[in-house]
């Protein structure tokens, strides 16, 4: 993260946990998580966006990734649910918004159907609530690789996975800066937080989310959309954008579209969006 954030680490028992803020204190709060391998440095242009909106942007370092620390795996994903609400405890912060992406989407389906009460609202993108074993299945091959040759051996494969070679070869500094996140990231903490994906299992509990929902899924995300399209019939009251020409991390891939439904979701509904 750049010098414009505040970094603090809040301890539990179980993990240490990087959280990096910016904007107004007294604003509401937004806490954001980030996809595997990466970390809230993928989030840098959304929080300076949110925070110049008046918000206390959250960016978390999910367990494994960036500055939290990596305890031994393999995690469940109600493990990352815990470490969300250990974060907002750990600030003294009652409610807050969410904003999840691939990895912090699938938790924050979680987080929403278990602890509403602490929710203003969800943004959910590029994720499921689910993980049937054919979606499963390639992380097996993926945990192993990086057992035997670090994660910078998943570098090159995941950048191109997310964004496609057309992208890559236009944008080289965005896939150099994810390249090195990936190195950088814990054999440990990806291993752990790959077996959590594969556990992933919130999709009964999915129609008890009652928080305003937007969930959000890039056009060319793989079966994703129709994921995503299906969550929607489930979640009461909930919200789809496909956001065009994008992937897997459209907050990167095509911003403008991306940073518009965000402020969207948070001022379509002036009652709930500055609570």
């Amino acid at each position: 993260m750049n010098q414009d954030f505040e970094t603090q680490i809040i301890c539990t028992p179980n993990v240490d946990l990087a959280i990096h803020t910016l904007g107004d204190p007294s604003g509401p709060a937004v806490l954001m998580a980030h996809s595997i391998l990466s970390s809230s440095m993928m989030w840098v242009e959304q929080a300076h966006l949110l925070a110049a909106c008046g918000f206390r942007v959250i960016c978390a370092d999910t367990r494994g990734h960036g500055a939290s620390s990596a305890p031994l795996g393999p995690y469940s994903m109600q493990d990352l649910v815990n470490d969300h609400i250990a974060i907002l405890d750990g600030l003294d912060i009652e409610r807050a918004h969410y904003v999840g992406l691939s990895l912090g989407s699938m938790s924050g389906f979680g987080l929403g159907a278990q602890f509403g009460n602490r929710l203003h609202s969800l943004l959910l993108c590029d994720g499921r609530a689910d993980m049937p074993a054919p979606a499963g299945a390639p992380w097996d091959e993926r945990i192993e690789l990086a057992q035997k040759e670090g994660t910078q051996a998943l570098a090159v494969p995941t950048t191109l996975r997310w964004f496609g070679e057309a992208f890559t070869q236009e944008h080289p500094d965005v896939q150099n800066a994810f390249c090195d996140t990936i190195s950088n990231t814990s054999v440990e903490g990806f291993c752990g937080c790959a077996r959590a994906i594969q556990g992933l299992d919130f999709l009964p509990q999915a129609h008890t989310i009652s928080v305003p929902t937007t969930l959000l899924v890039g056009a060319n995300d793989g079966p994703l959309p129709d994921a995503n399209k299906a969550l929607q019939g489930l979640i009461p009251g909930s919200k789809l954008e496909v956001i065009p020409n994008s992937g897997h991390l459209p907050n990167i891939d095509n911003p403008s579209a991306f940073n518009a439904a965000l402020m969207r979701h948070f001022f379509q509904n002036p009652l709930w969006s500055q609570s």
